[in-house]
């Protein structure tokens, strides 16, 4: 799997993060999945340095990280949220805000050193996450790096006027080495 993914690392966010996360928001193509407010833009610039800043001093309960190439630049965020240390799970979120990066498997190397992170420093049994039914290009990387679709969560978001259908995937810690393996 190492091979075919392209090199990432994940870091902890700065305040200088908020210009390039407040730039992707703007584009309604990166935020077309995101959970956000029904307005353009989504957050102003003083929101989102301010969320950049909860997330740094983790009083919002995101364990958020940046996504960073091995050239230096900053593609992305990653993050834990729900995160529940007595049953030993979390949801997952990502986003590659980066356009130019979409489609080379900046995503795929950015879970897979999420889930080395959450699986053996925070001592997950599972990770899961939410998807909108008609994400087909997530649903599909997702599955790639190995999660299950645990069931659909009917109408659970509003987007545009229109309630979405959102689908629940897991990976547990014990299906991770093997989908290295085999789905890569």
């Amino acid at each position: 799997m190492d091979a075919q993914l392209p090199g990432v690392k994940l870091r902890e966010l700065e305040p200088e993060d908020a210009e390039d996360r407040y730039q992707w928001c703007l584009d309604q193509e990166v935020t077309a999945y995101l959970n956000m407010p029904d307005r353009y833009p989504p957050f102003s610039k003083k929101e989102t340095e301010e969320w950049i800043r909860l997330c740094i001093t983790k009083t919002n309960g995101y364990d958020q990280k940046a996504i960073i190439t091995v050239s230096g630049k900053h593609i992305g965020w990653i993050d834990f949220k729900h995160i529940d240390a007595l049953n030993r799970h979390a949801e997952l979120g990502i986003v590659i805000g980066d356009k130019g990066c979409w489609g080379k498997g900046y995503g795929l190397a950015a879970m897979k050193e999420m889930l080395e992170y959450g699986f053996y420093e925070l001592k997950l049994n599972k990770v899961w996450l939410r998807v909108e039914a008609d994400n087909f290009r997530a649903i599909k990387s997702y599955k790639r790096m190995g999660y299950k679709e645990e069931g659909r969560l009917r109408q659970d978001r509003l987007r545009n006027g229109v309630f979405i259908d959102r689908l629940r995937m897991s990976i547990l810690k014990e299906e991770y080495p093997a989908c290295l393996n085999s789905s890569m």
